[in-house]
C-alpha cells in the first residue's frame, strides 16, 4: 500500500485576495447544493437579502500520488438576494425562470492547481495555476429529483478548459433532519485534463512518462445532511465519493481511481 502524506495548504505563497477566497472554497461546493444553506437555485427570489455565517472543516483525498489529504478548518460566508447570490467563492447572477427551469450566470474561483513541491511525483513539474471560471447553471425542480446542469470555462486562460456537470438529487425531510442523496457526472475537456494531469516533454523522468490528457468524465455520489437546531442555527455534513474517468486514472501522476471527501460545519442565518 502506498503511503500518503498530509498536505499542508500553501497559503504563504498566494496573494492576499486569493488567500481570502481560498478560505471558503472547500465548503462552497456543499453550500451551493444544500437547501438549508441557500442552494444555488436560479429560481429563488427572496424579497430581501439573506446572510449566513459559519465555520467548518473539510478533509478530501487527492488523486495525485503521495499528495495525501487536504485538511482545512475554515469560515464560511453566504448571501442570497433577489438577483445575486454569493456562496464562498461562487457568485451567481439570477436570470429568472422559463417554466419550472431556472437559470443563472456563474463566476467561480477553483483551487485546483499545484506546485512541484507538493508531492514527490510532482517534483520537477511546472506549476499548475488555479483559475477563475465563468459560465451558466440551470436547475429543474420536480417531485422526483432536482436536476442541475452547470457549464463553466476557464476565464483565466491557464488551462483553456471547460467542464460540464449534470447532477440529480432528492431531499428527504424528517422533522429537523434533512437527508439528500445525490448522483452526478462531471465531464471535463481534454485541455482541462491535460493541464492538471498531463506530463509535458520537459517534465518526463524515469518514473514519470509523457502523458497527454484526454477528455473524461467522473462519477460523483454522496449524501448531505442538515440538522436544524433552531430557526437560525444548523449543523451540516456532506459525504462524497468521486470515481475518476480513464483520462485521469491513466496519468502517471495519479495512483487511485477514486477519492472520498467529508465536509462538516455550523451555520447561523440572519
Amino acid at each position: 500500500m502506498p503511503h500518503y502524506a498530509v498536505h499542508r495548504p500553501r497559503l504563504s505563497f498566494i496573494p492576499p485576495l486569493a488567500c481570502a477566497a481560498l478560505l471558503w472554497l472547500p465548503l462552497a461546493a456543499y453550500a451551493q447544493q444544500t437547501q438549508q444553506t441557500q442552494q444555488a437555485d436560479p429560481q429563488e427570489d427572496p424579497a430581501q437579502g439573506q446572510w449566513a455565517l459559519g465555520a467548518g472543516a473539510s478533509v478530501e483525498q487527492s488523486p495525485y500520488a503521495g499528495y495525501g489529504n487536504r485538511s482545512r478548518a475554515l469560515p464560511l460566508l453566504m448571501y442570497n438576494g433577489p438577483r445575486f447570490r454569493l456562496v464562498g467563492t461562487t457568485a451567481d447572477l439570477k436570470l429568472g425562470a422559463a417554466g419550472p427551469v431556472g437559470f443563472a450566470l456563474r463566476a467561480q474561483y477553483a483551487d485546483e492547481g499545484y506546485d512541484g513541491s507538493d508531492a514527490r511525483i510532482l517534483n520537477g513539474m511546472d506549476k499548475r495555476k488555479s483559475s477563475f471560471w465563468l459560465g451558466g447553471v440551470a436547475l429543474w425542480r420536480n417531485p422526483y429529483a432536482d436536476l442541475s446542469l452547470e457549464w463553466l470555462a476557464d476565464a483565466s486562460g491557464n488551462s483553456r478548459g471547460q467542464t460540464l456537470k449534470l447532477r440529480a438529487e432528492h431531499r428527504f425531510n424528517t422533522g429537523r433532519l434533512t437527508l439528500t442523496p445525490y448522483l452526478g457526472v462531471n465531464w471535463m475537456n481534454s485541455n482541462y485534463v491535460d493541464y492538471y494531469f498531463g506530463v509535458r516533454q520537459n517534465e518526463v523522468t524515469a518514473q514519470r512518462a509523457f502523458y497527454q490528457g484526454s477528455s473524461t468524465a467522473n462519477l460523483v455520489g454522496g449524501l448531505r445532511t442538515d440538522l436544524r437546531m433552531t430557526e437560525s442555527q444548523s449543523l451540516f455534513m456532506d459525504l462524497r465519493l468521486t470515481r475518476y474517468g480513464s483520462g485521469i486514472t491513466d496519468s502517471p501522476l495519479v495512483d487511485r481511481n477514486h477519492a472520498a471527501a467529508v465536509r462538516a460545519g455550523y451555520l447561523y442565518r440572519f
